[in-house]
């Protein structure tokens, strides 16, 4: 069965170029552009990763994350923040608002596939330990 992940993104290049990265691999991929569609959808979809942009419309990627957490079927999904914001402190407020990874952008085509395998690979070694 094909893993699902769920690309919360506004940009339409970077959109692209991720999803077709992660179908190459064989994953399922969904979108939402925008913070409030994406909870929405990870909801119904309870992917097994989603991966998250910062600067959203609607709502940004922190409130997004903070707002993913609080659903007890999404509070063990790794959410990788895919973003441009790249200042000291940025990576912690991403993982302090609920993220569980960090991705810089513009991201390097060759690594992305493993990163995001690596992201899934710490979910299901959580699964075996409980």
């Amino acid at each position: 069965m094909k893993k699902k992940i769920l690309i919360i993104e506004d940009n339409e290049q970077n959109l692209y170029l991720i999803r077709y990265i992660l179908e190459d691999c064989g994953y399922e991929v969904f979108s939402a552009t925008d913070g409030e569609k994406g909870i929405k959808m990870a909801s119904s979809l309870l992917p097994d990763a989603i991966l998250l942009d910062i600067q959203l419309p609607v709502m940004d990627g922190y409130t997004v994350a903070r707002n993913l957490r609080q659903n007890a079927y999404l509070a063990d999904t790794p959410i990788i923040a895919v973003t441009s914001y790249a200042m000291p402190g940025d990576r912690e407020k991403a993982m302090e608002s609920g993220c569980s990874g960090y991705i810089e952008k513009p991201i390097d085509p060759d690594r992305f596939a493993a990163q995001v395998e690596e992201a899934l690979t710490m979910k299901d070694d959580a699964k075996e330990v409980e």
